[in-house]
């Protein structure tokens, strides 16, 4: 066997988590990774500058964070990319600081995956809980295989659940900064529709995300979300597909009634 292929068999995986004034669901995040039951994660913590108690409560876990950094930045994808620079692992996976693992082997599923499939990057499904009640789901986002029709008809995969091989960002670009809530649906265009890389899905609940995101905390960041949806398109030279603003949000309201089968 060759050294190649035993590194294979235990990559680094790089989590970065990006947090801001998050005192009251950092804990569970951090708790989530150190968790984990696979041997070779990197963490990696970029905070934006807290004010709050976050500091502090990454200071009580400093032994199981690889690289910390705070000071203020230009958003949470602005934080992603600080994250993406300062990793040194093989696969980078992103974990914000109001997201947790549902179980110890996400982390392990995951790089079983990309060893067993020989893909570029992996994703799963997640479901969204109470912010104050982690076991009341909300919403299930069950993502399914990715196709190229699925995407122009305005399918996205839960950005939490994405795992990525490093090189992949050195290669084709980090997230874009001038978009404030849609760089991650920017990304996952360029990846998998332009450049094609080879995805796999996991059908199994790898986040659970409290409800309150950037994109989704009032009407007014949805629109200027689904704004910036078409211009994820653009910046990548690509002919929109007609109706695909209209048609991703919709493809959103199932999420409402499904429930995962426990």
């Amino acid at each position: 066997m060759s050294l190649l292929n035993l590194l294979n068999k235990n990559p680094k995986i790089s989590i970065i988590t990006v947090s801001f004034n998050s005192d009251i669901t950092i804990r569970d995040t951090i708790e989530s990774i150190i968790n984990q039951d696979y041997n070779n994660i990197e963490y990696i913590i970029i905070d934006a500058g807290s004010k709050d108690d976050t500091l502090d409560i990454i200071e009580e876990y400093e032994e199981h964070v690889s690289y910390f950094n705070s000071e203020p930045d230009k958003g949470i994808y602005d934080g992603m990319n600080k994250g993406i620079t300062a990793a040194t692992g093989d696969i980078i996976g992103i974990l914000n600081s109001d997201d947790f693992y549902p179980n110890s082997f996400v982390i392990s599923n995951v790089a079983k995956t990309f060893e067993k499939q020989g893909c570029d990057a992996v994703y799963g499904d997640l479901v969204y809980v109470k912010f104050f009640n982690i076991d009341k789901i909300t919403r299930y986002w069950e993502s399914g295989e990715y196709t190229i029709n699925k995407i122009k008809n305005g399918w996205m995969l839960p950005h939490p659940t994405f795992f990525v091989k490093k090189y992949l960002y050195d290669k084709y670009g980090y997230y874009n900064t001038d978009l404030k809530t849609a760089a991650d649906y920017e990304m996952i265009i360029k990846l998998l529709y332009k450049y094609n890389i080879k995805v796999f899905y996991i059908p199994m609940i790898l986040v659970k995300m409290r409800m309150g995101g950037a994109s989704n905390s009032s009407i007014l960041n949805r629109i200027r979300a689904n704004k910036e949806d078409g211009l994820a398109w653009t910046k990548n030279q690509l002919n929109k597909p007609i109706f695909v603003r209209l048609k991703k949000p919709v493809q959103k309201i199932k999420q409402f009634f499904l429930r995962p089968k426990l």
